[in-house]
């Protein structure tokens, strides 16, 4: 039996697009045979995706990668809305002012809400699409200390995702989310190292730093991002066609709750 994820010649955006899970559902998708347009702050050049260079946390830069698209494609019929992080501070609470709160809604819900917004018309007259937003299991463990703020906005795109899924899945629509743990990104391998040599110890204490701070991974070490592309993927091809509104976790088994 093969496996086909049937998912060639299907155009796709990808934002957050050049590193971390990113960069790895775009190699996915293009191995699969997709038209990708990608996106993300700076670009490389590329033969085989087209990229646009965009600051997504502004409706600006979301409408001039969303025109690029449809001047490209004409159109869309897999979102993978990757782009998100944090750049809070520490220190609980009281460390966060509102542009902090202000900064992880733009950066972490807004780019998903707008670019769906001015995309999804073209995939209701078409009657079909795929919207996959990546979430946080943050959400659901936040880490007081640190990713409170980072945490809320990430529930928040959840939450309007499942609505979202519940106004346009009948109309052909299907919108998912992927909530990862911890990845080990080029970006988690730096705080690894910065840990490490905090603590006096060497990358693989600092990986269990982390992982002693999520309260333990059973699975004994993070996930790579080829492992949540391929999730990502698979959710997005007619292989999972049945499958809308709900959220798949991806996490070495962290979160300890049904």
């Amino acid at each position: 039996m093969s496996f086909d994820l049937q998912l060639k010649g299907q155009r796709a955006l990808v934002t957050g697009a050049t590193q971390g899970v990113g960069a790895a559902v775009v190699e996915a998708l293009v191995a699969a045979g997709v038209e990708v347009v990608a996106s993300a702050r700076t670009v490389p050049t590329s033969q085989e995706v087209y990229y646009v260079a965009a600051d997504l946390t502004t409706p600006e830069g979301c409408e001039h990668l969303c025109a690029r698209l449809l001047e490209t494609m004409g159109g869309v019929d897999i979102l993978v809305h990757v782009v998100g992080g944090s750049s809070s501070p520490s220190g609980g609470y009281a460390a966060l002012q509102d542009q902090h709160w202000q900064a992880e809604l733009d950066l972490n819900l807004m780019p998903a809400v707008r670019i769906d917004r001015r995309l999804l018309p073209e995939m209701l007259k078409q009657g079909s699409g795929v919207i996959l937003h990546v979430t946080s299991i943050q959400s659901k463990l936040p880490l007081p200390e640190s990713t409170t703020a980072y945490a809320a906005a990430k529930a928040a795109l959840s939450t309007y995702s499942k609505s979202l899924s519940k106004e346009v899945t009948p109309h052909g629509i299907r919108v998912l989310r992927v909530s990862p743990g911890w990845v080990e990104t080029e970006a988690a391998a730096r705080l690894v190292d910065r840990l490490a040599q905090d603590a006096g110890t060497d990358y693989e204490g600092g990986k269990r730093i982390i992982m002693d701070g999520l309260g333990g991974i059973p699975l004994g070490r993070p996930a790579r991002p080829q492992e949540v592309a391929d999730l990502i993927v698979f959710l997005a091809s007619p292989r999972a066609g049945a499958v809308t509104g709900t959220e798949v976790t991806i996490d070495g088994g962290a979160v300890a709750t049904v």
